[in-house]
């Protein structure tokens, strides 16, 4: 179909019965129009294929039907086999489907990434702005909701920005799981911690040491960056400095996965000699040898419900501003 063929706002005018006007504010979204009146209009719509003009409905809503999910990550994490990113966008590309928007996906692992995102969004492209995974004190989402921008993290921004956010319970998580081990007669537990410029880092370490410390027991802690190379280096330097340890506890499969395959190689027995748990349930977790004890978080429904929020936000609307979803401690025989 040629411009010249395609459906008119006044082709539908007459179809519907209306004045051009009326159809201009129903196609629009305007709620000023009789319920009978935007059924006629949304008849003539169907019925001729009309498609609207979105730049010019976006003028008249001063709204883009976009929203942008920004992951300040590098490429390669992203795209790896961690499956928290895969898990976000899934959910919040669910959300936006039925809510018929769309979905930016935005990477800003580098300054110049960084810089590119503010560009955009501070252009007011997209309507709101969802954040996975903030790395330390990252100034751009309070920069954007002090601008008026909608806002959702998930996780606490670690500036103390009075952004709405969404997590899951790392703190009780990693306590149910090194509980777990206490319970089973562990009492050589060491961990695997996570990076000290995220809040899921923070927190599953917290989780540990209060959990260990209160049980009266000493603190082993390597740290890593939630990939396997990174696992695999804690758990060699574990197994240096504590060769008597009988539980790891990694805050990340990825991590688990690397300790797994280093205490094989060190001649040590999953879990016999050594029980091994990880945080996030991905996919592979259980099909590792052997299967691998986790704490399972509701990944994807995190994203939706992220997204759901920032909806909410962007329609006005009174929000719950913090919410916590709760983990599960899923057993398998690495522990």
């Amino acid at each position: 179909m040629t411009a010249a063929q395609r459906p008119t706002l006044e082709a539908v005018a007459r179809q519907a019965g209306v004045s051009r006007a009326t159809v201009s504010r129903v196609v629009n979204g305007s709620t000023t129009v009789a319920e009978p009146i935007q059924e006629a209009v949304r008849r003539a719509v169907a019925e001729l294929g009309y498609v609207p003009n979105l730049a010019a409905r976006s003028l008249v809503t001063q709204r883009t039907d976009s929203v942008a999910l920004v992951l300040p990550e590098v490429a390669t994490r992203v795209f790896s086999d961690d499956q928290v990113f895969p898990g976000i966008i899934r959910g919040a590309a669910q959300e936006l489907e039925a809510a018929d928007k769309q979905l930016v996906l935005m990477l800003a692992g580098s300054p110049a990434g960084h810089d590119r995102v503010a560009r955009y969004t501070t252009g007011r492209h997209v309507d709101g702005v969802l954040f996975a995974s903030l790395h330390g004190k990252d100034p751009l989402p309070g920069r954007l909701a002090r601008l008026g921008i909608p806002v959702v993290c998930s996780g606490r921004p670690l500036d103390a920005a009075d952004v709405p956010y969404i997590d899951v319970d790392h703190v009780g998580g990693v306590a149910t799981a090194t509980r777990y081990l206490i319970d089973n007669g562990r009492r050589r537990i060491a961990t695997i911690a996570g990076p000290q410029d995220m809040v899921a880092g923070i927190e599953r370490l917290a989780g540990y040491r209060d959990t260990v410390v209160a049980a009266g027991l000493p603190q082993m802690i390597e740290y890593g960056d939630f990939t396997r190379e990174s696992g695999t280096t804690a758990m060699r330097r574990l197994l240096a400095a504590y060769p008597d340890l009988d539980a790891v506890f990694a805050a990340s499969d990825l991590m688990a996965h690397a300790a797994l395959r280093a205490l094989h190689e060190a001649g040590r027995r999953v879990p016999d000699d050594v029980a091994v748990i990880g945080f996030d349930d991905i996919e592979t977790a259980a099909y590792t040898e052997p299967p691998l004890t986790t704490v399972r978080q509701p990944i994807v429904e995190l994203g939706r419900k992220m997204t759901r929020l920032l909806l909410a936000l962007a329609d006005g609307a009174d929000v719950e501003r913090v919410v916590v979803l709760p983990t599960e401690l899923v057993i398998r025989q690495s522990a």
